[in-house]
C-alpha cells in the first residue's frame, strides 16, 4: 500500500535530549498523519533538567537545508520555531518569500521551559518585522506575547484578551495565545484571534510535570492538521485535543529526572513485555 500523507517541514533547534525542538516536532507530526521534514537552525546540549549550552547553525548552511528540502518535496505547510539569531531569520523569511501561499506556523520561541534563553536580543525586531507578518498562526505562549507586545505578562483570561488589540498589530491573520502558565486556573485556556473576532479555546488542565515541549508540539500538531484540510481554527482545536492527551498520557513515559516530554505517541500503545528474542549463535 502506498501512503501520501502531506509533507510538513519543520524549522527550528535540536534537542538532544528530545523532548522538545525539531525531535519534538517529528513526532508530534507522525503522530498526527502528517509525514515531516527538517531543518535545523541551532544545536543545543539539553536535557529534561536544562539547557548546556547552544550553538547555531551558520545561515548559509540553514538555506541550503531550505534549498534541498523545497526542491524535491511537496510541502504542504511549514511550522518555524527556534530561529536563535538575525542572520538565519532572514535566511528563513527569504526562502518563504518565494512561496508566498505556504501557510506557515510560527511559535515564537524565545525561552525553554527550563527558563534558558532560546533567541538572541538583536533578533526580536526581523522577527517581528520579517516573519510574523508573513506567518499564516502565530502561536505565543503569555511570557513571548508580553515580549513581543511590550505589555505586561497577563495573569487572567481577562488580561489575556486585553492583549488582542496589540497582537493583531503584530499583522498575523490568526494566532493563538496559549495560556498554559496560568497555572491557578481549573482549565487549560488558549485565546483564539482573527483579524475580527477571537474566541476561547478550553480543554481540562492536565497536572504533571511532564511538560517539555508543550509549545513545540502544539504547533507542530496545528501545521500538521492544517496541511490536511482543516480551517486554521479547525487545526488548533485539534491540535489543542492532541496535546491535552499527549499530556494526560505523559506519566507513562519514565525520561528524564527533570521536567519530562509528553507522550507525543500515546494512541499506539506498546506491550510492557519485551518480545521474545532468540539468541544468534556466531559460527
Amino acid at each position: 500500500m502506498n501512503l501520501s500523507p502531506p509533507v510538513i517541514l519543520t524549522i527550528g533547534g535540536s534537542d538532544s535530549g528530545g523532548g522538545a525542538g525539531i525531535q519534538a516536532d517529528i513526532k508530534a507530526i507522525s503522530a498526527t498523519g502528517g509525514y515531516a521534514c527538517s531543518v535545523i537552525t541551532a544545536l543545543t546540549a539539553q536535557n529534561t533538567c536544562g539547557v548546556e549550552a547552544v550553538s547555531a547553525v551558520d545561515p548559509g548552511f540553514v538555506r541550503a537545508q531550505l534549498d534541498a528540502v523545497f526542491y524535491d518535496m511537496p510541502v504542504r505547510a511549514v511550522k518555524i520555531g527556534m530561529l536563535a539569531n538575525q542572520a538565519i531569520i532572514r535566511e528563513v523569511a527569504a526562502v518563504l518569500a518565494r512561496s508566498p501561499h505556504l501557510p506557515v506556523i510560527l511559535d515564537p520561541v524565545m525561552v525553554a521551559t527550563s527558563g534558558d534563553p532560546l533567541l538572541d536580543d538583536d533578533a526580536m525586531d526581523a522577527l517581528i518585522n520579517t516573519l510574523i507578518p508573513r506567518a499564516t498562526i502565530l502561536t505565543p505562549n503569555l511570557p513571548e506575547a508580553a515580549r513581543l507586545t511590550g505589555c505586561p505578562v497577563p495573569t487572567t483570561t481577562e488580561e489575556m484578551y486585553a492583549l488582542v488589540p496589540a497582537l493583531r498589530k503584530l499583522g498575523c491573520p490568526y494566532v493563538m495565545l496559549k495560556g498554559g502558565h496560568l497555572h491557578h486556573a481549573t482549565e487549560s485556556v488558549d485565546v483564539w484571534i482573527s483579524r475580527d473576532t477571537c474566541q476561547t479555546l478550553s480543554a481540562r488542565r492536565v497536572e504533571t510535570a511532564n511538560t517539555h515541549g508543550t509549545g513545540c508540539s502544539l504547533s507542530a500538531a496545528i501545521a500538521s492538521f492544517y496541511a490536511q484540510g482543516l480551517t486554521p481554527i479547525e487545526a488548533g482545536r485539534a491540535a489543542k485535543h492532541y496535546l491535552t492527551e499527549a499530556l494526560a498520557h505523559s506519566q507513562q513515559l519514565k525520561v528524564g529526572r527533570g521536567a519530562g516530554p509528553v507522550h507525543h505517541f500515546y494512541a499506539y500503545p506498546v506491550e510492557a513485555s519485551q518480545p521474545d528474542v532468540k539468541e544468534a549463535s556466531v559460527e
